[in-house]
């Protein structure tokens, strides 16, 4: 007799639990742990209650900032620029935090404040072992408050007799205006930014510094923009004969070529001779790194650098103050061009003489493309003049040259205006200078104004001087700016009814407090 047997079944077997394991209860909860693995018999969610990971980092702190200079104070005694809510604000916040070492730093971020409240929030999130084998990571804000104080670089600035190096900028000319030139390309290039103070003395202007290598980057730039030479002296302050610390005053004495643009210049024959042989009777018509110069009767151009006119000095014949208005009766071209200068012959007689009689010059000019019968020009009257130069009594004595002496040398188209233009819809900067001790008198302030207003039209009629500085748009009221918006186009263009030039509003720049810059929302 068979018996059946039923088939094996396999049954799923249950882990195995380790016998290392102890599972014992959170001493302050009662959940159970891991014995082996939690420390202080606490679970997470109790170490997190009763652990302060951050109890050794600040919860306050002081930031001092410069109320001047806007710079901020990186301990002991460095001074740094940064932004608001900038990385660099934000490392100088977490330097000045004590126990920060000791921590992990996972995340740093400002928190938004008032900005008249004088606080700057910073909310920290930081990791820490609490235990051997436990990992905290907590969130917490630190509170900062912001200080004014002083930098030494703005206190000195505030103190006199303070400064370390001082750049002496004189031109013995009986005008202002080479320094009103060099005046706006040093606001354009900011090559004031580190003066802490400029000071308008006879015949110049004084540049302070609290450094010296400050003032030797700043005679360099005079160097790269214009025709000096420079001497540098030091004098003694003090002397510390225990460490051998000498402290030194620097002084640089940059004098500027008493030759403007428009000047009329007798060159010794000798030079005339060596930089091109051009005529010695010429006109000054720029002045950049050397002196640039033009006869008016052949257009030939020729250049005289600073170490060659500083190795024979000579004087100018005649300056802008000099020149003779005249009328232009005829004109005729001639033919040769070089660059916007045009040769002609023109027939001209002076102002003062029409009524009177009739007597009339004959010239060559180079000034064809813009004059036309009628027009009034101004020049020098050589005829009947008498000049204390040599290099000129040398021309005249010369078989070669005294026949080439013209009656009248004719330098700039004139154009009739008023005497002060107060409707230019454009404007200079200005440079904060120290009048000194004496306020200038009446006629000295009067023949400023008066320089001020050459070199404006200056700048309106020579466009090569207008692309090197920078000019801004006049502010101006908003019924004023409704009465300029009704004009015709003539009068915006490049001349207005009169025939005077005017600057176009392509060529203006916006100031920054002029620009309507809004943030989007």
């Amino acid at each position: 007799m068979s018996m059946e047997v039923d088939a094996p079944i396999s049954l799923p077997q249950r882990p195995l639990l380790s016998q290392n394991n102890a599972t014992i209860l959170c001493c302050n909860c009662g959940a159970p742990i891991d014995g082996t693995l939690s420390a202080g018999a606490l679970c997470y969610d109790c170490v997190k209650l009763t652990v302060d990971i951050s109890e050794g980092v600040q919860r306050e702190a002081t930031l001092h900032i410069c109320r001047d200079c806007e710079r901020w104070l990186q301990p002991p005694a460095h001074w740094i620029t940064a932004a608001p809510e900038s990385r660099e604000l934000l490392a100088l916040c977490l330097r000045k935090l004590r126990g920060l070492a000791k921590v992990r730093i996972i995340d740093a971020s400002f928190i938004w404040t008032e900005p008249h409240s004088r606080r700057i929030k910073v909310k920290l999130t930081i990791q820490q072992e609490a235990f051997q084998g436990t990992i905290l990571q907590q969130t917490f804000e630190v509170e900062y408050v912001v200080a004014y104080h002083q930098c030494p670089d703005c206190a000195k600035s505030f103190t006199a007799n303070t400064w370390r190096a001082v750049v002496q900028v004189r031109q013995k000319v009986p005008h202002k205006r080479t320094f009103l030139y060099l005046e706006q390309l040093i606001l354009k290039h900011s090559a004031h930014k580190d003066t802490i103070n400029i000071k308008e003395v006879k015949d110049g202007l004084d540049f302070y510094f609290s450094a010296r290598n400050h003032a030797e980057k700043f005679v360099d730039f005079l160097t790269s923009v214009a025709p000096v030479r420079s001497k540098k002296s030091q004098e003694l302050i003090s002397h510390d004969i225990h460490t051998s610390t000498k402290s030194y005053k620097f002084s640089f004495s940059c004098e500027l070529v008493p030759i403007c643009k428009d000047d009329l210049v007798a060159l010794p024959i000798k030079l005339a001779k060596q930089i091109g042989n051009i005529s010695p009777l010429t006109i000054c018509y720029r002045v950049g790194t050397g002196i640039n110069l033009l006869d008016p009767t052949t257009l030939q151009t020729a250049d005289v650098s600073t170490p060659i006119y500083w190795r024979s000095p000579f004087s100018t014949l005649a300056d802008v103050q000099e020149l003779v208005e005249f009328v232009v009766m005829d004109i005729e071209s001639l033919g040769p061009e070089k660059g916007h200068f045009v040769l002609a012959e023109a027939t001209v007689a002076r102002a003062s003489d029409l009524g009177v009689n009739d007597k009339t010059f004959y010239t060559r000019t180079h000034l064809g493309g813009v004059l036309h019968p009628g027009d009034s020009v101004m020049g020098y009257h050589l005829s009947g003049t008498n000049f204390n130069s040599p290099q000129f009594e040398a021309l005249e004595d010369s078989n070669a040259h005294a026949s080439a002496i013209p009656d009248v040398i004719l330098v700039k188209k004139f154009y009739a205006r008023k005497r002060k233009n107060n409707n230019r819809n454009w404007r200079l900067k200005r440079m904060n200078k120290d009048e000194g001790e004496m306020l200038p008198k009446k006629t000295d302030q009067e023949k400023m104004e008066v320089d001020y207003e050459m070199f404006l039209r200056d700048v309106e009629e020579d466009k090569e001087l207008r692309s090197t500085v920078a000019l801004y748009k006049q502010r101006m009221d908003k019924s004023k700016m409704d009465g300029i918006e009704t004009q015709s186009m003539a009068e915006t263009e490049g001349t207005d009814a009169d025939g005077v030039p005017k600057i176009d509003l392509s060529e203006l720049l916006d100031e920054f407090e002029d620009l309507n810059v809004e943030d989007e929302e």
